[in-house]
C-alpha cells in the first residue's frame, strides 16, 4: 500500500480490488473445494458494501477506518490461502489436509472477528446490512466442518502411498486417485508436476528442508510417476519433454547445501526458459484460473477471453491482435477451418463484444477496454485513384447546398460505405463525415435518412468511430432518433449502438441525452426499431452511470412488456437488459415494482439456458434487495427449477441458483414463514 499513511480512498479501493481478485480465481482443485467455494462466496457477498462506500465517498469514523483496515488484512490473508489452493499441487494439499483445514479455520475466524467490530450500520444501506449479516451468520457456522469428499481423496492417496504392489489392486487405487483429482491427461500431469516443484522450492525458501519434508516430496513425485504410467497410450504426448521430467522427478530430493539449492533453482529456471512446453503450460495455468469463461468468448488462437473480436471472411471470430499476427506472417487461410480467405478484411463483431461485456459486468470482471483514440486497423488493399475521385465528386455535391444533389450524393455514399472496408476508409479520409453530420439536420427526411445510414455504415471501422463522435455527431443523431422517419430512427439507434462499443463513447452518449430517445423507440418503434433500441440500450447500460439514466427514462415497463409477450421475439434482449439493470439499486427498485417475479420464475422453469441464467441473476438481485421478493419467489415455486439449475445450468446459473437456495434456506430457518405453492 506504499510507505505513506493509508487514505480512506486507498483502503476502500484495496478492499474492492481484493474482492475482485478472489472472485476471478475460477474453479479450484478437487480437494478443499467446498472450503474454497464457501470462503469465496462470503467474500464476494461483501462487494456491494465496498462499492457503496466507494461511490458515496462518505467520510467514515476512525473506528470504522481501523475496522476496515483489519478486514482488509483478513481478506488479503484469505486471498493468499485461496491462491495456494487454486495454484498449488493437488497431491501436496491433499496430504496436508489437516494443516490446510486449520488455515481455513483461522481465515474464517479472522474474517468473522473483523466483521464483528466493523460498524457497518453507520454507512451501509439496509439491503447491504442484511447481506453482511448473512455473511456473519454463515461464518459462525463455518468452524470445524469436515468434508466427506476430502476424507475420501485423502484415504485414496494414503492407500496409493502404502501400496507396494503394482498388480491389479494397485492399478485400481491409482485409477481411483487419478479420477478424484482429475489427473487423467498429460496436460494435467504437467501442471501438477510444475505445481509440486514450485511448492517444494517454496518450502526450501522457508527453511522447511527437514527429512520429513524431503521424504514427503519424494513420495509425491513417485505417485506422480505412477499416475503418468497409467495414462492411455493414445493420450500420451510423445513430443512433450515434460512427461520425462515427471518420471525423473521421483528421484529429486531437497538439496542440503546452498550450492545444490542454487543448482536446482538454476535448473528449474533453465527448464522453464528452454522449454516451449513450460511456456505453453504457463499460459495454460492462466486459462485454468479462468476456465469458467464460456468457450464462445475465447479466441480460437490464444484461448483467452476476447477483448476485440473480429470476423474474417469465413465467418469465424478471433481476437483482432491474434488474427492480425497470423495474417502478418503471410498466412491466408482461416486458422480454425483451414479454408483460404477470399479477402483479409476484419469486421468487428459488435454483438459478441457486447455479450462479453455483459458477462464481465455480471461476473464482477473488469470489462475489456477498447479505445477510439488509436484504433488498430486491419491491413486492407489500397483503394484506387478512381475510387477516390468518385468519392471527391460526391463530396462536392454534398457541399453544393442543393437539396436534390445532397440527397443523391448521401444515398450513393450510403451504398459505397456499405459495400466494403476499402470504401469506408476512403470516404472517411476524404473528409465526408463532418459533411454527413451537417445533413442530419436537413429538413428533407430522405436526405436525413441517407446521412445517418451512411454514418452507420462508416462506423463499422473502429477508426471512424472516433472521428464521428469527435465531430459532434451524437446530438444530431439523437435528434434524428427523436424526429426522423421510421427507417432513420431505426438506423440512428443502430449507429448509437455501433459507436457505444467504445467504452468512453458510452459515457458521452449517455451524457448527451440519447437514452430517453432510445426508450421511446423501444416503446413505440417498429419491430426492427425496438430491436435496434434494445441493442443500443443493452450496450449503453453496461456503463454504471447509464443504468440510473435508463431507469429514470422509464425503460423497465416496456422491457417487462416484451418479457411477457414472447410473440414479440425479444425475450432474450429484454431479459439481458434487466440483468444489467438489476446490478444497480434504482434498477432493482423499478424491477421489483413492476411485479417481475412471476414471469422470472416461469423463465426459470422453461426458458433457454441463457434466459434461465439471466432470470436467476435478476431474481437473486431482487431477493437480496428485499426479503419479501425472496418469499414471493418461494411461493411461486422457484426452488424446483433452481435445484435443476444447480445440477445442469450454465456456470453462472449454477452459482446464482445456489445463492438463491441458500437465502431461502436461511430465511426459512429464521422463522419467517415461507409457504411454497408446490406443497
Amino acid at each position: 500500500m506504499g510507505d505513506g499513511p493509508l487514505t480512506q480512498v486507498q483502503l476502500i479501493q484495496s478492499l474492492v480490488d481484493v474482492v475482485n481478485t478472489i472472485g476471478l480465481k475460477g474453479d479450484y482443485i478437487k480437494s478443499h473445494k467446498k472450503e474454497c467455494a464457501a470462503l469465496t462466496r462470503r467474500v464476494k457477498l461483501l462487494a456491494p458494501l465496498f462499492e457503496e462506500l466507494r461511490e458515496s465517498r462518505q467520510k467514515i469514523s476512525s473506528r470504522a477506518f481501523s475496522a476496515l483496515r483489519d478486514l482488509e488484512e483478513a481478506l488479503q490473508s484469505a486471498n493468499k490461502l485461496l491462491q495456494k489452493c487454486h495454484d498449488g499441487s493437488k497431491l501436496y494439499l491433499v496430504l496436508e489436509r489437516e494443516a490446510v483445514a486449520e488455515e481455513f479455520d483461522i481465515a474464517n475466524a479472522d474474517f468473522e472477528k473483523s466483521l464483528d467490530i466493523l460498524p457497518y450500520d453507520q454507512f451501509a444501506s439496509d439491503e447491504v446490512k442484511e447481506q453482511v449479516d448473512l455473511v456473519r451468520s454463515q461464518l459462525k457456522r463455518a468452524k470445524g466442518r469436515v468434508d466427506n469428499h476430502d476424507l475420501q481423496v485423502y484415504s485414496s492417496l494414503l492407500a496409493v502411498l502404502r501400496e507396494k504392489d503394482d498388480g491389479p489392486a494397485g492399478l485400481e487405487m491409482l485409477e481411483r486417485l487419478a479420477e478424484k483429482l482429475d489427473l487423467r491427461s498429460p496436460a494435467a500431469i504437467r501442471l501438477e508436476n510444475r505445481a509440486l516443484q514450485e511448492m517444494m522450492l517454496v518450502k526450501q525458501n522457508l527453511g522447511d528442508d527437514n527429512h520429513e519434508q524431503e521424504l514427503r516430496f519424494q513420495q509425491l513425485f513417485t505417485v506422480l510417476r505412477k499416475l503418468t504410467s497409467i495414462l492411455p497410450p493414445e493420450d500420451t504426448d510423445d513430443d512433450s519433454p515434460e512427461l520425462d521430467r515427471v518420471n525423473i522427478a521421483a528421484g529429486v530430493f531437497i538439496p542440503k547445501t546452498a550450492k545444490h539449492q542454487s543448482e536446482v533453482r538454476a535448473g528449474v529456471g533453465l527448464e522453464r526458459r528452454g522449454s516451449q512446453t513450460f511456456d505453453v503450460e504457463g499460459a495454460g495455468a492462466e486459462k485454468l484460473r479462468s476456465q469458467a469463461v464460456p468457450d464462445d468468448f475465447k479466441c480460437p488462437i490464444s484461448l483467452d477471453l476476447m477483448k476485440d473480436p473480429v470476423i474474417v471472411a469465413t465467418g469465424q471470430t478471433y481476437e483482432r491482435a491474434c488474427i492480425q499476427r497470423w495474417l502478418d506472417s503471410g498466412r491466408r487461410n482461416c486458422p480454425k477451418t483451414g479454408v483460404l480467405l477470399s479477402h483479409v478484411g476484419l469486421t468487428p463483431n459488435y454483438s459478441l463484444r457486447s455479450v462479453i461485456a455483459q458477462w464481465c459486468e455480471t461476473n464482477g470482471i473488469e470489462v475489456p477496454k477498447t479505445s477510439s483514440s488509436k484504433p488498430k486497423q486491419s491491413k486492407v488493399p489500397e483503394y484506387s485513384a478512381g475510387e477516390r475521385a468518385t468519392v471527391e465528386h460526391l463530396l462536392q455535391k454534398l457541399r453544393s447546398g442543393q437539396a436534390d444533389m445532397q440527397r443523391a450524393a448521401a444515398g450513393e455514399l450510403r451504398l459505397l460505405a456499405k459495400r466494403n472496408v476499402e470504401n469506408r476508409v476512403c470516404i472517411a479520409e476524404a473528409g465526408a463525415i463532418p459533411l454527413l453530420i451537417e445533413l442530419l439536420s436537413s429538413q428533407d427526411l430522405k436526405t436525413q435518412e441517407h446521412a445517418v445510414t451512411a454514418l452507420l455504415n462508416l462506423s463499422i471501422n473502429d477508426s471512424n468511430k472516433g472521428i464521428i463522435v469527435n465531430s459532434g455527431a451524437i446530438n444530431p443523431i439523437v435528434e434524428v432518433l427523436k424526429n426522423g422517419s421510421k427507417e432513420a430512427r431505426e438506423n440512428a439507434a443502430a449507429t448509437l449502438f455501433s459507436l457505444s462499443v467504445v467504452d468512453e463513447n458510452k459515457v458521452t452518449i449517455g451524457n448527451l441525452g440519447a437514452i430517453p430517445a432510445l426508450v421511446d423507440l423501444l416503446k413505440d418503434g417498429t419491430a426492427r426499431g425496438k430491436k435496434d433500441a434494445a441493442t443500443a440500450l443493452f450496450n449503453l447500460s453496461i456503463y454504471q452511470g447509464n443504468k440510473a439514466r435508463a431507469v429514470r427514462a422509464g425503460v423497465v415497463p416496456p422491457l417487462m412488456g416484451l418479457l411477457r409477450d414472447p410473440s414479440a421475439g425479444m425475450v432474450d434482449e429484454a431479459l439481458a437488459i434487466l440483468a444489467i439493470l438489476s446490478t444497480h439499486q434504482d434498477g432493482r427498485v423499478a424491477i421489483g415494482q413492476a411485479s417481475a417475479l412471476p414471469v422470472l420464475v416461469d423463465l426459470l422453469k422453461s426458458g433457454s439456458p441463457r434466459n434461465k441464467e439471466n432470470a436467476a441473476a435478476v431474481t437473486l438481485a431482487l431477493a437480496t434487495y428485499d426479503p419479501m421478493h425472496l418469499e414471493t419467489a418461494y411461493k411461486l415455486g422457484a426452488q424446483g427449477p433452481l435445484h435443476a439449475l444447480v445440477s445442469d445450468g450454465t456456470v453462472r446459473a449454477k452459482r446464482k441458483a445456489a445463492q438463491l437456495l441458500e437465502h431461502m434456506r436461511l430465511q426459512h430457518e429464521s422463522a419467517i414463514p415461507l409457504t411454497s405453492s408446490e406443497d
